[in-house]
Protein backbone atom coordinates (compact mmCIF):
# COMPACT_ATOMS: atom_id res chain seq x y z
CA UNK A 1 0.00 0.00 0.00
CA UNK A 2 1.41 3.46 -0.96
CA UNK A 3 0.43 7.12 -0.17
CA UNK A 4 0.77 9.72 -2.50
CA UNK A 5 0.02 13.44 -2.70
CA UNK A 6 -1.73 14.82 -5.39
CA UNK A 7 -2.45 18.48 -5.83
CA UNK A 8 -6.42 18.90 -7.95
CA UNK A 9 -7.59 21.49 -8.88
CA UNK A 10 -6.00 24.37 -7.26
CA UNK A 11 -6.10 24.94 -4.04
CA UNK A 12 -7.62 21.29 -2.97
CA UNK A 13 -4.96 19.00 -1.65
CA UNK A 14 -5.04 15.44 -1.76
CA UNK A 15 -3.42 12.18 -0.76
CA UNK A 16 -4.38 9.09 -3.39
CA UNK A 17 -4.50 6.21 -1.06
CA UNK A 18 -3.55 3.19 -4.06
CA UNK A 19 -3.75 -0.40 -3.44
CA UNK A 20 -1.68 -3.06 -5.29
CA UNK A 21 -2.94 -5.73 -6.94
CA UNK A 22 -1.47 -8.54 -8.92
CA UNK A 23 -3.38 -8.64 -12.60
CA UNK A 24 -1.60 -10.97 -15.54
CA UNK A 25 1.30 -11.29 -13.59
CA UNK A 26 2.16 -7.65 -13.51
CA UNK A 27 1.92 -5.57 -10.54
CA UNK A 28 -0.62 -2.44 -11.59
CA UNK A 29 -1.58 0.21 -8.95
CA UNK A 30 -5.30 0.70 -8.58
CA UNK A 31 -6.79 4.16 -6.98
CA UNK A 32 -9.35 3.14 -4.30
CA UNK A 33 -9.86 6.19 -2.75
CA UNK A 34 -8.41 10.03 -2.00
CA UNK A 35 -7.64 11.35 1.13
CA UNK A 36 -8.86 15.00 1.43
CA UNK A 37 -6.44 16.63 3.62
CA UNK A 38 -8.84 19.27 4.25
CA UNK A 39 -8.66 22.61 5.98
CA UNK A 40 -5.76 23.39 8.06
CA UNK A 41 -7.56 24.08 11.09
CA UNK A 42 -6.38 23.27 14.95
CA UNK A 43 -7.96 20.35 16.45
CA UNK A 44 -9.17 22.60 19.05
CA UNK A 45 -10.88 24.77 16.57
CA UNK A 46 -13.11 22.39 14.92
CA UNK A 47 -15.83 22.40 16.65
CA UNK A 48 -15.98 26.56 15.96
CA UNK A 49 -15.33 26.48 12.42
CA UNK A 50 -17.56 23.46 12.26
CA UNK A 51 -20.64 25.56 13.57
CA UNK A 52 -19.07 28.43 10.82
CA UNK A 53 -19.37 26.38 7.83
CA UNK A 54 -22.44 24.58 9.04
CA UNK A 55 -24.32 28.50 9.47
CA UNK A 56 -23.07 29.38 6.13
CA UNK A 57 -24.06 26.47 3.94
CA UNK A 58 -27.56 27.42 5.45
CA UNK A 59 -27.59 30.40 5.02
CA UNK A 60 -26.22 29.95 1.22
CA UNK A 61 -29.64 27.09 0.86
CA UNK A 62 -32.02 29.44 2.52
CA UNK A 63 -31.37 32.77 1.04
CA UNK A 64 -31.05 31.33 -2.59
CA UNK A 65 -34.14 28.85 -2.18
CA UNK A 66 -36.28 31.96 -1.19
CA UNK A 67 -35.09 33.86 -4.00
CA UNK A 68 -36.48 31.13 -6.30
CA UNK A 69 -39.73 30.61 -4.17
CA UNK A 70 -40.18 34.76 -4.82
CA UNK A 71 -39.49 34.93 -8.73
CA UNK A 72 -42.17 31.73 -9.08
CA UNK A 73 -44.46 33.29 -6.99
CA UNK A 74 -45.11 36.38 -7.62
CA UNK A 75 -46.00 37.24 -11.26
CA UNK A 76 -44.54 40.52 -11.19
CA UNK A 77 -41.18 38.90 -11.22
CA UNK A 78 -41.98 36.49 -14.30
CA UNK A 79 -39.62 38.85 -16.52
CA UNK A 80 -36.13 38.12 -18.38
CA UNK A 81 -33.89 39.16 -15.57
CA UNK A 82 -35.62 37.42 -13.18
CA UNK A 83 -35.72 34.25 -15.10
CA UNK A 84 -32.20 34.37 -15.42
CA UNK A 85 -31.57 35.46 -11.75
CA UNK A 86 -33.50 32.15 -10.85
CA UNK A 87 -31.01 30.30 -12.40
CA UNK A 88 -28.04 32.23 -11.30
CA UNK A 89 -29.45 31.23 -7.48
CA UNK A 90 -30.24 27.62 -8.30
CA UNK A 91 -27.00 27.17 -9.64
CA UNK A 92 -25.42 28.90 -6.42
CA UNK A 93 -27.17 26.77 -3.84
CA UNK A 94 -25.86 23.52 -6.29
CA UNK A 95 -22.33 25.04 -6.20
CA UNK A 96 -22.26 25.48 -2.77
CA UNK A 97 -23.87 21.86 -2.13
CA UNK A 98 -21.31 20.07 -4.15
CA UNK A 99 -18.64 21.25 -1.57
CA UNK A 100 -20.01 22.04 1.80
CA UNK A 101 -21.72 18.24 2.87
CA UNK A 102 -18.56 16.81 1.88
CA UNK A 103 -16.05 19.19 4.17
CA UNK A 104 -19.10 19.49 6.70
CA UNK A 105 -19.07 15.29 7.47
CA UNK A 106 -14.97 15.30 7.06
CA UNK A 107 -15.06 17.98 9.85
CA UNK A 108 -17.67 15.99 12.11
CA UNK A 109 -16.75 12.52 11.31
CA UNK A 110 -12.94 13.24 10.92
CA UNK A 111 -12.57 10.70 7.67
CA UNK A 112 -11.31 12.80 5.14
CA UNK A 113 -12.10 9.73 2.62
CA UNK A 114 -13.73 10.03 -0.90
CA UNK A 115 -14.17 7.41 -3.19
CA UNK A 116 -12.39 7.72 -6.83
CA UNK A 117 -15.95 7.89 -8.54
CA UNK A 118 -17.15 9.86 -6.22
CA UNK A 119 -13.98 12.55 -6.56
CA UNK A 120 -14.72 12.35 -10.23
CA UNK A 121 -18.50 13.06 -9.45
CA UNK A 122 -17.89 16.41 -7.21
CA UNK A 123 -15.36 17.13 -9.80
CA UNK A 124 -17.93 17.39 -13.06
CA UNK A 125 -20.38 18.84 -10.79
CA UNK A 126 -18.26 21.61 -9.78
CA UNK A 127 -16.96 22.76 -13.01
CA UNK A 128 -21.06 22.76 -14.45
CA UNK A 129 -21.55 25.02 -11.72
CA UNK A 130 -18.96 27.01 -11.89
CA UNK A 131 -18.64 27.61 -15.43
CA UNK A 132 -22.87 27.75 -15.72
CA UNK A 133 -22.57 30.31 -13.17
CA UNK A 134 -20.28 32.29 -15.70
CA UNK A 135 -22.41 32.05 -18.44
CA UNK A 136 -25.96 33.39 -16.46
CA UNK A 137 -23.62 36.54 -15.53
CA UNK A 138 -23.02 37.20 -19.34
CA UNK A 139 -26.37 36.61 -20.45
CA UNK A 140 -27.09 39.34 -17.19
CA UNK A 141 -25.20 41.88 -18.59
CA UNK A 142 -26.49 41.31 -22.17
CA UNK A 143 -30.08 41.86 -21.10
CA UNK A 144 -29.15 44.95 -18.54
CA UNK A 145 -27.40 46.13 -21.63
CA UNK A 146 -30.57 45.92 -23.72
CA UNK A 147 -32.74 47.29 -21.26
CA UNK A 148 -30.82 50.43 -21.06
CA UNK A 149 -29.82 51.12 -24.06
CA UNK A 150 -32.89 49.89 -26.30
CA UNK A 151 -35.50 50.62 -23.60
CA UNK A 152 -38.13 50.70 -26.34
CA UNK A 153 -37.24 47.46 -27.71
CA UNK A 154 -36.53 45.53 -24.67
CA UNK A 155 -39.71 43.30 -24.78
CA UNK A 156 -39.34 42.16 -28.76
CA UNK A 157 -35.33 41.59 -28.36
CA UNK A 158 -35.23 39.93 -25.08
CA UNK A 159 -38.55 37.66 -25.81
CA UNK A 160 -39.52 34.86 -23.65
CA UNK A 161 -38.06 32.60 -26.51
CA UNK A 162 -34.93 34.32 -26.96
CA UNK A 163 -34.72 33.90 -22.80
CA UNK A 164 -35.15 30.33 -22.70
CA UNK A 165 -32.89 29.48 -25.65
CA UNK A 166 -30.33 31.35 -23.75
CA UNK A 167 -30.66 29.54 -20.71
CA UNK A 168 -31.18 26.15 -22.52
CA UNK A 169 -27.59 26.65 -24.20
CA UNK A 170 -25.77 27.78 -21.46
CA UNK A 171 -27.07 24.54 -19.55
CA UNK A 172 -26.16 22.41 -22.64
CA UNK A 173 -22.80 24.23 -22.94
CA UNK A 174 -21.61 23.59 -19.22
CA UNK A 175 -23.05 19.81 -19.34
CA UNK A 176 -20.44 18.59 -22.52
CA UNK A 177 -17.52 21.29 -21.20
CA UNK A 178 -17.87 19.47 -17.49
CA UNK A 179 -18.10 16.02 -18.76
CA UNK A 180 -15.01 16.18 -21.56
CA UNK A 181 -12.77 17.67 -18.53
CA UNK A 182 -14.02 14.74 -16.55
CA UNK A 183 -13.73 12.15 -18.94
CA UNK A 184 -10.19 13.45 -19.40
CA UNK A 185 -9.33 13.09 -16.22
CA UNK A 186 -10.81 9.59 -16.03
CA UNK A 187 -8.60 8.27 -18.04
CA UNK A 188 -5.02 9.12 -16.86
CA UNK A 189 -3.59 6.13 -15.33
CA UNK A 190 -1.79 6.76 -11.64
CA UNK A 191 1.14 5.43 -10.41
CA UNK A 192 2.48 4.66 -7.18
CA UNK A 193 4.99 7.17 -7.38
CA UNK A 194 4.31 9.71 -9.68
CA UNK A 195 0.69 11.86 -10.29
CA UNK A 196 0.31 10.29 -13.29
CA UNK A 197 1.75 7.71 -15.17
CA UNK A 198 0.03 8.98 -18.49
CA UNK A 199 0.82 11.91 -20.70
CA UNK A 200 -1.18 14.89 -19.30
CA UNK A 201 0.01 17.17 -21.82
CA UNK A 202 -3.65 16.87 -23.97
CA UNK A 203 -5.33 17.76 -20.22
CA UNK A 204 -3.20 20.68 -19.77
CA UNK A 205 -4.17 22.17 -23.59
CA UNK A 206 -7.59 21.44 -23.09
CA UNK A 207 -7.70 23.28 -19.62
CA UNK A 208 -5.95 25.91 -21.10
CA UNK A 209 -8.15 26.90 -24.18
CA UNK A 210 -11.09 25.84 -22.44
CA UNK A 211 -10.18 28.23 -19.68
CA UNK A 212 -10.06 31.27 -22.09
CA UNK A 213 -13.56 30.25 -23.63
CA UNK A 214 -15.47 29.49 -20.45
CA UNK A 215 -14.00 32.05 -17.87
CA UNK A 216 -12.02 34.72 -19.53
CA UNK A 217 -14.18 35.52 -22.99
CA UNK A 218 -17.20 35.74 -21.13
CA UNK A 219 -15.62 38.36 -18.18
CA UNK A 220 -14.34 40.37 -21.49
CA UNK A 221 -18.08 39.94 -22.72
CA UNK A 222 -19.18 41.80 -19.71
CA UNK A 223 -16.51 44.29 -19.99
CA UNK A 224 -18.06 45.46 -23.29
CA UNK A 225 -21.97 45.09 -21.72
CA UNK A 226 -21.09 47.41 -19.42
CA UNK A 227 -18.77 49.76 -21.64
CA UNK A 228 -21.27 50.47 -23.96
CA UNK A 229 -24.02 51.01 -20.99
CA UNK A 230 -21.47 53.72 -19.73
CA UNK A 231 -21.15 54.61 -23.04
CA UNK A 232 -24.89 55.02 -23.76
CA UNK A 233 -25.63 57.22 -20.18
CA UNK A 234 -22.48 59.35 -21.07
CA UNK A 235 -24.27 60.38 -24.43
CA UNK A 236 -27.48 61.94 -22.68
CA UNK A 237 -26.04 62.97 -19.06
CA UNK A 238 -28.84 62.77 -16.65
CA UNK A 239 -28.82 62.28 -12.44
CA UNK A 240 -31.90 60.38 -13.45
CA UNK A 241 -30.48 58.16 -15.77
CA UNK A 242 -27.70 57.11 -13.87
CA UNK A 243 -29.92 56.68 -11.18
CA UNK A 244 -31.52 54.44 -13.29
CA UNK A 245 -28.51 52.61 -14.16
CA UNK A 246 -27.19 52.44 -10.85
CA UNK A 247 -30.39 50.49 -10.03
CA UNK A 248 -30.72 48.16 -12.59
CA UNK A 249 -27.00 47.55 -12.73
CA UNK A 250 -25.88 47.48 -9.07
CA UNK A 251 -26.80 44.61 -7.93
CA UNK A 252 -25.15 42.45 -11.20
CA UNK A 253 -22.55 44.09 -10.63
CA UNK A 254 -21.15 43.66 -7.39
CA UNK A 255 -21.90 40.02 -7.86
CA UNK A 256 -19.51 40.27 -11.14
CA UNK A 257 -17.01 41.60 -8.86
CA UNK A 258 -17.36 39.26 -6.13
CA UNK A 259 -17.48 36.05 -8.67
CA UNK A 260 -14.37 37.08 -10.98
CA UNK A 261 -12.61 38.80 -8.32
CA UNK A 262 -12.37 35.62 -6.47
CA UNK A 263 -12.01 33.50 -9.85
CA UNK A 264 -8.75 35.78 -10.30
CA UNK A 265 -7.39 35.79 -7.05
CA UNK A 266 -7.16 32.22 -6.60
CA UNK A 267 -6.23 31.53 -10.60
CA UNK A 268 -4.07 34.07 -11.71
CA UNK A 269 -2.23 36.06 -9.20
CA UNK A 270 1.08 35.37 -8.59
CA UNK A 271 1.51 32.68 -5.61
CA UNK A 272 4.37 33.99 -2.99
CA UNK A 273 5.37 32.40 0.10
CA UNK A 274 2.12 32.06 2.10
CA UNK A 275 0.18 30.16 -1.20
CA UNK A 276 -1.45 28.19 0.67
CA UNK A 277 -2.89 30.00 3.25
CA UNK A 278 -3.90 32.45 0.42
CA UNK A 279 -5.46 29.58 -1.87
CA UNK A 280 -7.41 28.34 0.68
CA UNK A 281 -8.88 31.61 1.82
CA UNK A 282 -9.28 32.40 -2.28
CA UNK A 283 -11.03 28.78 -2.69
CA UNK A 284 -13.45 29.73 0.57
CA UNK A 285 -14.24 32.90 -0.73
CA UNK A 286 -14.63 30.92 -4.05
CA UNK A 287 -16.97 28.23 -3.14
CA UNK A 288 -18.66 29.60 0.29
CA UNK A 289 -18.83 32.98 0.59
CA UNK A 290 -19.40 34.42 -3.03
CA UNK A 291 -22.89 31.74 -3.14
CA UNK A 292 -23.92 32.76 0.30
CA UNK A 293 -23.17 36.64 -0.62
CA UNK A 294 -25.06 36.34 -3.73
CA UNK A 295 -29.03 36.23 -2.56
CA UNK A 296 -28.35 39.31 0.38
CA UNK A 297 -27.13 41.33 -2.47
CA UNK A 298 -30.05 40.99 -4.59
CA UNK A 299 -32.53 41.17 -2.08
CA UNK A 300 -30.85 44.17 -0.40
CA UNK A 301 -30.39 46.19 -3.47
CA UNK A 302 -33.17 45.52 -5.00
CA UNK A 303 -36.62 46.77 -4.86
CA UNK A 304 -38.69 44.62 -6.92
CA UNK A 305 -37.46 41.58 -4.86
CA UNK A 306 -38.19 43.24 -1.15
CA UNK A 307 -41.61 44.20 -3.08
CA UNK A 308 -42.33 40.87 -3.86
CA UNK A 309 -41.52 39.71 -0.65
CA UNK A 310 -43.80 41.90 0.82
CA UNK A 311 -46.50 40.47 -1.60
CA UNK A 312 -46.05 37.14 -0.23
CA UNK A 313 -45.82 37.62 3.06
CA UNK A 314 -49.50 39.02 2.87
CA UNK A 315 -51.04 36.27 0.76
CA UNK A 316 -49.92 33.64 3.40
Amino acid sequence: MHLLLFRFNRPRYFLLKTLNTEYDRKVQTVISEFLLLGLPIKSEHQNLFYALFLAMYLTTVLGNLLIIILIRLDYHLHTPMYLFLSNLSFSDLCFSSVIMPKLLQIMQRQDPSIPYTGCLAQMYFFLFFAHLESFLLVIMAYDRYVAICFPLHYATIMSPSLCLSLVVLSWVLTTFHAMFHTLLMARLCFCADNLACSDTRVNELVIFIMGALILVRPFVLIIVSYARIVSSIFKVPSARGIRKAFSTCGSHLSVVSLFYGTVIGLYLCPSGDNSTLKETVMAMMHTVVTPMLNPFIYSLRNRDMKGALGRVKQTL
